[in-house]
């Protein structure tokens, strides 16, 4: 019923973002989609409703999420681009966490989600799901930094 000119979502939750783009454009809705970047606390923890489910040594544990992540984009800018390769250097990191239950890990194109066994020019989302007590925390960052900015404002 309603109309907006705009919708905002934040890039923590990449995936919900990429299906409402398809939805607009499928349906031909003269919305466009902007995508801002994740709030994180000064730990790297994305800011998230669900962080209130954590205990203070669980909050602390969570910071793996953002740490596996960076250490992918460490590997990518490095020369890593093997999907799977990137995906064990994340759950590698993870596993580190005893508190941490790794859900999934996924390296994907960006803009359409599909899986990706080798990275080349287009943006990649490498996004993950960790249970750490009674929370599930998400997070994610996009790879080929040069496609970033065009990625946020699509």
């Amino acid at each position: 019923m309603i109309r907006p000119d705009f919708a905002f979502f934040g890039q923590k939750d990449a995936q919900q973002s990429v299906v409402v783009k398809r939805l607009v454009k499928d349906l031909a809705f003269d919305t466009e989609i902007l995508i801002l970047p994740t709030v994180r606390e000064e730990s790297g923890l994305a800011l998230s409703s669900r962080n209130a489910y954590l205990e203070d040594d669980e909050r602390n544990a969570a910071t793996v999420l953002y740490k596996s992540l960076k250490k992918a984009k460490e590997a990518f800018k490095s020369g890593e681009r093997s999907g799977q390769r990137l995906a064990e250097i994340v759950k590698a990191v993870i596993d580190t966490e005893p508190r941490a239950r790794l859900d999934y890990v996924s390296v994907s194109d960006a803009d359409t989600l599909e899986p990706l066994e080798r990275l080349d020019d287009r943006s990649a989302l490498v996004a993950l799901a960790v249970r750490i007590g009674k929370a599930r925390l998400i997070d994610n960052v996009i790879l080929n930094r040069k496609r970033e900015q065009e990625h946020a404002n699509v």
